[in-house]
């Protein structure tokens, strides 16, 4: 190799980690790097639970401790989630935890298999989703629940709003700047979403949708910020130095609230399941669907898809002698 080709040291004064940092993170268990790597903050605090769930279980206090897991370790656990009667969904999603973990360490050589493989898990229950989703006539009440008088009012119809026409998750709402609702593409505004894994969509933004945010942002005063986030809490819209985003907490609050004086008990994510199947009962393309929601598989889109067990499609009805 040409030593011209190598890359230019820098002076080691200049360098930003000093010598002991430096070996420091040289020694980081492979473990905690896995961890450190998660981007998502949901599947951070999701593996987190079920590996503090593991660790209590098998009493496993180091990192390295991970290393001498075997598969009776985790039929063991298995069995341990079903004593306490958590639902298939659950103990599949603790092992999937911990599956992602040992394929990383299997990855470093820091293990020869991943033990959690053959571990049989509990089956799918089924393909409905859990979140339930409104009525027509409900979403319009929901719709309609904020004080559209008042900035507060106004902001969250817009946030309901996108929730129930654009069927984005919580984070990704969350993560919307003023600039990212300006997109446009073929002369259609669209918005532009930063979806699980780094990955990013366009969505054509719905007018109901661009109405509320264009009263939102006339109202709060900051629709030329388009570097800063779309949503803020009240405190932030009155004092413009502070740009801090609403949290994915807040927005399920908000939906809690509106929904609990309807009478109802709903979170954000039954929003977004009202927003795919009324589009699938609409004849929406399920694979459009699909990629509209950001799925990467196409069966969890069909979660959604309620058209299969409606009555009036039955079989039974098609019978005629």
């Amino acid at each position: 190799m040409n030593p011209q080709n190598l890359p230019t040291l820098e002076p080691p004064q200049t360098r930003l980690l000093d010598a002991p940092d430096f070996y420091r993170l040289a020694d980081v268990p492979p473990e905690l790097e896995w961890f450190a790597n998660l981007a998502n903050v949901c599947t951070q605090r999701t593996y987190q639970h079920a590996l503090q769930d593991f660790m209590r279980f098998t009493g496993i206090v180091r990192p390295e401790q991970f290393r001498q897991i075997t598969r009776a370790h985790l039929i063991a656990f298995r069995e341990e989630l079903r004593k306490r009667e958590l639902s298939g969904a659950t103990i599949r999603h603790r092992l999937a935890a911990l599956s992602s973990l040992f394929e990383y360490l299997c990855e470093q050589n820091a293990v020869t298999h991943n033990p959690v493989k053959g571990v049989k898990r509990p089956s799918v229950e089924g393909y409905e989703g859990k979140s339930p989703a409104l009525g027509d006539h409900q979403a319009r009440a929901l719709l309609e629940a904020p004080d559209g008088r008042t900035l507060k009012g106004k902001r969250d119809r817009a946030i309901l709003a996108i929730l129930l026409y654009q069927a984005l998750r919580r984070d990704e709402l969350c993560k919307l700047k003023v600039k990212d609702i300006k997109q446009e593409r073929r002369g259609v505004l669209h918005m532009k979403v930063s979806g699980k894994g780094g990955k990013t969509r366009y969505i054509p933004l719905h007018p109901q949708v661009g109405g509320l945010l264009h009263d939102y942002l006339e109202a709060a005063g900051h629709s030329d910020d388009d570097t800063g986030p779309l949503f803020r809490s009240l405190s932030n819209n009155r004092h413009q130095q502070a740009k801090k985003a609403m949290t994915s907490d807040a927005v399920y609050k908000i939906v809690q609230a509106y929904s609990e004086k309807l009478g109802i008990r709903i979170g954000a994510h039954s929003l977004r399941a009202t927003a795919a199947t009324n589009a699938l009962d609409h004849q929406a393309d399920i694979a459009k669907v699909q990629e509209w929601l950001g799925h990467a598989n196409i069966s969890t889109t069909r979660i959604y898809d309620h058209r299969k067990i409606r009555p009036e499609d039955s079989p039974t009805f098609k019978v005629n002698y």
